[in-house]
């Protein structure tokens, strides 16, 4: 018998997911994020999930053409662009969609005789500080990108930092707005403004002075996967868990008063308690630096992480759970325990738990609420 962790993909919760986002912005297209592949749930999982999305966008030109030969026929993006010119005429092949974000890309496209033109979308720098131009460099780079007989339709896009916090004390949305605004004023082409946040808190953006977040494409990612990028909890917004992380009680210990637990012994008992290990550990992706008290669920009892999680194994507290014993069913995140709480507890976010899964947990599929 293989080792009892495993990971079920809840297809069913990103077709939902992405239906939602689509409620959120009925107007826009969307391009599906499914970067990381696709946020650990496997690129084929990403693309067939989000089959009713209007683009996948990702990082890697090799993963986008993986799409193309698992069969995507509609728009890909590459969120960071090109890195090298040889990049190029793999984009006109297979009708890949490329960010622009530096002079030196496009010296590549102004450099390069392509036999297909090529669409590109010009990533304005209006806080972030990552990529793209500044607004006052926007509109030089953009009558370049026009220049170039290669390129057909420009699209204008930024990237928001502060999504999840509207009026951010540092920088908000309207003021990441009112830069674009700045540099993007007249010049043809749709425009791309929001993440997941900037979906998520469309009613609230578009009640004030961000009508344009209503636009011609927006890119949810961490959403479409059953996460949030900050503030209120994913089910507030009608989201799913589309992944679930599973194990088994392998082990069960009685510890006495004083009694420690785990590497570093770290925990120590107060009383009577018993304890039980879980086939998981830092080494299949779960946080080493979680922290005493992270929530775990057993047979369908919620309690807590006790002791350091070791590479292969963690410990929790079973005294809650009475009928626990070897083989008693775990459940680390996912259906029934939003991965963002988990990730909330152990210090980290839910994006780095789903994209750190380790290659050595089983992964299928299943529908939400099916064991």
């Amino acid at each position: 018998m293989p080792r009892p962790l495993h990971a079920t993909i809840h297809l069913d919760a990103m077709h939902q997911n992405l239906v939602r986002a689509r409620s959120c912005t009925p107007l826009s297209k969307i391009w599906a994020v499914v970067k990381a592949n696709a946020y650990g749930h496997g690129l084929a999982r990403g693309m067939r999930g989000f089959v009713q999305a209007d683009g996948l966008a990702l990082i890697e030109t090799e993963n986008a053409l993986e799409l193309r030969e698992l069969g995507w026929v509609k728009p890909i993006l590459l969120l960071e662009g090109i890195f090298d010119a040889s990049d190029i005429p793999l984009l006109a092949e297979h009708n890949i969609n490329s960010t622009v974000h530096c002079l030196e890309q496009i010296k590549m496209l102004e450099y390069t005789s392509l036999y297909r033109p090529i669409d590109v979308h010009l990533k304005m720098n209006t806080g972030m500080n990552r990529l793209g131009f500044p607004p006052e460099d926007f509109r030089a780079a953009y009558a370049r990108l026009r220049a170039i007989p290669g390129v057909r339709n420009i699209t204008l896009m930024t990237h928001f930092a502060n999504a999840d916090e509207l009026e951010h004390p540092r920088l908000s949305i309207a003021e990441q707005v009112r830069r674009f605004r700045l540099g993007a004023d007249g010049l043809a082409g749709e425009r791309s403004l929001s993440n997941s946040g900037g979906v998520l808190h469309q009613t609230e953006l578009l009640g004030g002075q961000y009508g344009e977040l209503q636009n011609d494409w927006v890119r949810p990612g961490i959403m479409l996967y059953g996460g949030t990028p900050g503030g209120r909890a994913a089910a507030d917004f009608g989201l799913l868990p589309t992944m679930t992380l599973r194990s088994e009680i392998i082990g069960i210990q009685q510890l006495a008063a004083g009694d420690t637990v785990g590497y570093g012994s770290r925990f120590q008992a107060d009383g009577p308690m018993t304890v039980g290990v879980v086939a998981c550990g830092y080494a299949d992706g779960y946080p080493r630096h979680a922290a005493q008290d992270t929530p775990v669920i057993v047979d369908g009892v919620r309690t807590r992480l006790v002791g350091r999680v070791s590479m292969d194994m963690m410990t929790v507290d079973l005294t809650p759970v009475a009928n626990a014993r070897v083989g008693s069913k775990v459940t680390l995140w996912g259906d029934g325990l939003p991965i963002d709480e988990v990730a909330q507890a152990a210090g980290t976010i839910g994006y780095e738990l789903m994209c750190a899964l380790a290659a050595r947990v089983r992964v299928g599929e299943g529908r939400l609420g099916c064991d």
